[in-house]
């Protein structure tokens, strides 16, 4: 029994710091999972262990004091970083019309709480939201139809633009909406066909995707995958990009011929298409959702390989295009893509000439949270991105946005750059959902 208590008190000697760091960071993302009811077992359990601590006399001695002072501090710490996220918050939502109209079209979020996104929505504070599987789980598809389309009228109301409603249906591994809606194999599982048959299928996967999730009141998809395929799994620990298993093929060629008719049925059915990731990760070994990642592989042979698929669809399309988070050395080798204006302004604007809407990848990436994040939001406004994403953890919306208010104070943000985002934002995309008088979806084009 002695060996028992002294293997237990060892234990809460352990725990303690772990508890505390737990607590103090509890808005971090990668403490997704302890939110809500965890937050409050970690309180509680904190709670008891003081109180027991005490019951047995442990205050008696040093050790004993210090012990029960760590276990008092998760409920503080906890506290303080609610406090903090509040205050933070509060400056978001207390943003003024203009900040709110200059800086709110720009960011994309993802969200659990319904009244929480509507009150985003109805001060301006987004241009954007992303549903995933969370938004869809234990629920019907009307319900969260009803959702969307209650959203956009609060934006109607408030007599703002339409949101962007973007879900992620990918096909094969990522199909965020599915189930519900219909599970479509990988484009991957084309490369066998011939090439009319390649198109054909493609074609029939995107107008089946472009149908359900224009059906929701989705109107942009964060899909295909341009990337080109690795020759092999190259990193035993890549368990969230799985590249491997989304790119379409290891040919530019064939890449082309399968995204092209992929993204032709996608916009017949009144959804637009994203290409991504840009500048590349088919060839890069570092996980982007944990790691900074670096491309080094020259300039011009990606011109001739990787980049290939991205100029060809682009041009034959009306897409969006989503810039990852890897550094391409060979450009700009201080900072990732998303956020490098010789890379978005330098080589998309200028070399390519595509004046369409870029798009950050999600901003609450290991490759970009763990480093100066106010620093990549405000670099990335700067670089002429047009929509910062805020999808895994949508409670980091506040941070974020805080960066750019705290930008756009100081004086930071290239206000021509903004203006020409925003022109670019009004265009939109080839189409978007709206509701006509008897409640039903419709397709309307812009142009």
């Amino acid at each position: 029994m002695q060996f028992l208590r002294r293997i237990g008190l060892i234990l809460l000697w352990l725990a303690a710091p772990l508890v505390a760091f737990a607590a103090a960071n509890k808005n971090d993302p990668y403490l997704v999972p302890l939110r809500g009811a965890g937050n409050i077992v970690l309180v509680v359990a904190s709670i008891a262990i003081v109180i027991f601590l005490l019951r047995r006399g442990r205050w008696r001695t040093m050790a004993g004091k210090l012990l029960v002072v760590l276990w008092c501090l998760p409920p503080l710490l906890m506290s303080a970083a609610q406090l903090k996220f509040e205050l933070r918050k509060r400056d978001v939502l207390g943003a003024s019309a203009a900040e709110a109209r200059q800086l709110g079209p720009h960011f994309m979020v993802g969200y659990s709480s319904f009244p929480e996104v509507a009150r985003l929505a109805e001060q301006g504070l987004i241009g954007g939201v992303y549903v995933t599987r969370h938004n869809i789980r234990g629920r019907t598809v009307e319900t969260l139809r009803a959702e969307i389309a209650a959203l956009q009228d609060k934006r109607r109301a408030a007599s703002l633009p339409p949101l962007v409603v973007a879900a992620d249906q990918e096909g094969g591994i990522v199909g965020h909406l599915a189930p519900p809606l219909t599970k479509v194999p990988a484009l991957a599982t084309l490369t066998g066909l011939a090439p009319d048959d390649q198109q054909a299928k493609a074609e029939e996967f995107g107008r089946i995707h472009g149908r359900e999730l224009a059906g929701l009141g989705v109107n942009l998809n964060l899909a295909p995958v341009l990337d080109l395929k690795p020759p092999g799994r190259r990193n035993r620990l890549d368990f969230h990009t799985l590249i491997g298993q989304r790119a379409i093929a290891t040919d530019p060629v064939v890449v082309s011929t399968i995204a092209n008719a992929y993204v032709r049925g996608l916009e017949e059915s009144g959804v637009g298409a994203t290409l991504k990731h840009f500048p590349g990760i088919g060839r890069v070994r570092t996980d982007t959702h944990h790691f900074s990642a670096n491309l080094d592989t020259p300039v011009r042979e990606l011109e001739a390989t990787d980049w290939l698929p991205f100029r060809e669809v682009l041009s034959h399309s009306r897409s969006a295009l989503m810039v990852g988070h890897v550094t391409l050395t060979a450009v700009d080798p201080d900072r990732a893509a998303s956020h490098s204006k010789r890379v978005v302004q330098g080589i998309i604007r200028d070399k390519w000439n595509y004046q369409g809407v870029v798009m950050t990848d999600d901003l609450v990436m290991g490759a970009i949270y763990q480093h100066d994040v106010c620093k990549a939001v405000v670099e990335a406004i700067n670089a002429g991105v047009d929509l910062l994403l805020v999808a895994y953890d949508g409670a980091q919306f506040y941070r974020i946005f805080a960066c750019a208010l705290d930008g756009s104070r100081q004086g930071k943000l290239d206000a021509a750059l903004l203006r020409a985002s925003e022109a670019r934002l009004e265009k939109g995309f080839p189409t978007e959902q709206a509701r006509g008088p008897s409640g039903l979806v419709r397709v309307v084009d812009r142009h």
